[in-house]
Order: C-alpha cells, then sequence, then structure tokens
C-alpha cells in the first residue's frame, strides 16, 4: 500500500505538463518532493471540460485518520466520489515508494523500493478528491496483478496491491468515463514499463 510518492515538479510544470489551469481556489502550498499522508499534494481535476490543478490534502479523513488508498471499489465509503466523474482526479507522481513485506535476509529489515515509469518523468494515478469542511481530500486507487504478483515489478516487492498507473491517452477517459468504462482503467501497470530502485 502506497504511502509515500515523489511529485518533484513545481505547480507551474505540472500544469504545462497536463495542459491545465492553476486552481484560484488553493489554500496550501506543495512541496516539490516528498508527499506523505495526511499532507498537500497536487491533483488534476476537471471543471466544465478544463483541466484544473488543484492542491488538496492526501487521504480521506476516516476515525481520525487519513485513508490514502482505494481498494474496495464498491465501498459506499468511495463508490459516490467513482461514480461521479467531476470526483475523479489525476494525481501527478514522479516516483513511488513500497516497502517490502518480508525482512531483507542480509539487514533483517524491511527495505524501502521506489517505483518509477522510466518513459514518463511525471505520470498520473488513477485518483478520486472530494471537498471537507476545511480543505479538499484526494486518495488514489490500487488494484491486485493479473495471475501470479511475484511477476511483476512491483508484485515481487509488495504482493498486495499497487497503484493504478494510467496510460496518458487514458487521462480524459479516467476524467469523464461512466463507472464501469472508468474501473475498467484498474489494473496493474505493465511491468515491463517500470523500473525500481532502492533508493
Amino acid at each position: 500500500m502506497c504511502n509515500l510518492y515523489k511529485a518533484r515538479s513545481s505547480a507551474e510544470e505540472l500544469a504545462r505538463l497536463f495542459g491545465a489551469l492553476p486552481d484560484p481556489a488553493d489554500q496550501i502550498a506543495v512541496e516539490k518532493d516528498y508527499v506523505a499522508p495526511g499532507k498537500p499534494g497536487h491533483v488534476v481535476r476537471e471543471q466544465e471540460s478544463q483541466r484544473i490543478l488543484s492542491a488538496m490534502s492526501w487521504g480521506f479523513p476516516f476515525q481520525g485518520r487519513p485513508v490514502t488508498n482505494v481498494r474496495n471499489y464498491t465501498s459506499p465509503f468511495w463508490k459516490s466520489a467513482l461514480a461521479n466523474p467531476s470526483r475523479r482526479c489525476l494525481v501527478p507522481v514522479a516516483e513511488f515508494q513500497e516497502w517490502s513485506v518480508e525482512p531483507m535476509p542480509d539487514t533483517g529489515k524491511k527495505k524501502p523500493f521506489w517505483f518509477r515509469v522510466p518513459s514518463q518523468p511525471v505520470f498520473a494515478f488513477a485518483g478520486i478528491w472530494r471537498p471537507t469542511e476545511s480543505l479538499p481530500v484526494y486518495s488514489f486507487l490500487t488494484c491486485g496483478y493479473d495471475g501470479d504478483a511475484a511477476t511483476h515489478v512491483v508484485g515481487a516487492i509488495h504482493p498486495k496491491a499497487c497503484p493504478v498507473i494510467l496510460h496518458p491517452e487514458d487521462y480524459d477517459r479516467w476524467l469523464r468515463a461512466d463507472l464501469d468504462d472508468a474501473l475498467s482503467l484498474a489494473c496493474a501497470y505493465p511491468s515491463q514499463l517500470m523500473a525500481v530502485g532502492d533508493v
């Protein structure tokens, strides 16, 4: 379950990459490096057919903690946001972290691994967002693997779930399609298009 990722790009750079306008309602600043649960990050959403780059807090609040990953798409907690295209968003990412499930044999400790898409310095998770009484919040989808998780670059490290990475040609589809069509995009990104490192 991904609970740390790097963005690295400024708001101006992200707006240019995603063809978005800055959100005039933004109330929080986003750091360029790491995004952690409960901290601000950027999302790209649509408003009146125009992409908007917004700053929001990562994690839907639940019992005093931010819930950052969406796995059960039929849960009432998520379903209303998923079903409404205006509540879907793209979450720009440069790299994301997963911890090894088991301790490493040489150290006896779990180890963090960083995953990226070499052909895309900035890619996008499939996300959802909603307003709250204070700041708007977002989360992003995770999914299982087709077949043996150990054969996937992420599954070999973290077999339970993988963030849903979208192909650029599917961005508009995620932001606009009906629920069933949008959820058909919720699958593990091709392993051969990803890379992993430990720093």
